[in-house]
């Protein structure tokens, strides 16, 4: 056998790993090799649309779990749906009345209505929109509703150091009297100034759970003594938490009142 042969034969034949040279198979001319085995997609796809159908049950069941419950549904209510506040922003508040430029002529987000269970998160996206500057005035025209809500309402007006009043306001930034009752005086005592408009109304009351608990007593202890460290906190006198333990129904404190509480700090006037 030539050389020639010898490397021919190399290059029709190749070594077997385990023995003598093998011929590969021939295939017949001009016919393609056959496509390579793959596994049957069916079944990939079916464990892939069930583990999308658990994930997606464990999702709805939490959210039934969590809606299942009265204030959480309360809560999503007044967040999405329906929210229990509405605000309006005012380039211009004219507290004594007038429209030229007068005291406290101060940019300002008018508040008004119930305070609903999602109220402090509703109110923090107005204020990020009205772009308030410190010193700026929050107006509050309330009869209450959700104390956590109020706390947390009033927190947020203290962290940014802006001042309260309470009243309305018409188109050309005149305030009007109006009455902020309940835990909307809680909102009220986060001002870092707290103006008092004359003819505006503060009304307190005791503070009452309204869901279900083992001790009530006990409860209503807890409520006052949050309500007392909120208060001492934002400077308004403990004699406010001994005015609404007195009735459950709402009592209107005179202005010499508010400002002996320190609940009023800048008694302005008669708008």
């Amino acid at each position: 056998m030539s050389t020639e042969d010898s490397q021919g034969g190399e290059n029709r034949f190749r070594k077997s790993p385990t023995g003598p040279a093998v011929a590969p198979p021939r295939l017949p001319a001009g016919r393609a090799p056959p496509p390579p085995v793959q596994p049957p997609r069916r079944k990939r796809q079916f464990w892939s649309v069930a583990i999308f159908i658990l994930l997606v049950s464990g999702v709805l069941i939490r959210a039934y779990r969590d809606l299942s419950q009265p204030e959480a549904w309360d809560y999503w209510k007044d967040q999405y749906v329906s929210p229990s506040l509405t605000s309006q922003v005012i380039d211009t508040l004219h507290l004594d009345g007038s429209s030229q430029g007068a005291s406290y002529g101060r940019r300002a987000l008018f508040v008004s209505g119930t305070i609903g269970p999602a109220g402090a998160s509703w109110f923090r996206g107005r204020l990020d929109q009205a772009n308030l500057a410190a010193g700026d005035i929050v107006l509050l025209a309330s009869p209450g509703g959700d104390l956590n809500a109020a706390t947390m309402m009033g927190e947020t007006i203290r962290q940014r150091a802006l001042a309260t009043a309470v009243g309305s306001a018409d188109a050309a930034g005149r305030v009007k009297p109006a009455y902020c009752a309940s835990a909307c005086v809680l909102v009220y005592a986060g001002g870092k100034t707290r103006i008092g408009v004359l003819g505006s109304a503060l009304g307190v009351h005791r503070f009452v759970t309204t869901r279900p608990v083992n001790d009530p007593g006990a409860e209503a202890q807890r409520i006052s003594g949050a309500v007392l460290g909120y208060m001492t906190k934002m400077g308004v006198s403990s004699s406010i938490v001994e005015a609404m333990s007195e009735t459950r129904d709402i009592r209107w404190l005179s202005p010499k009142q508010a400002l002996a509480m320190n609940l009023v700090t800048d008694p302005l006037g008669k708008p």
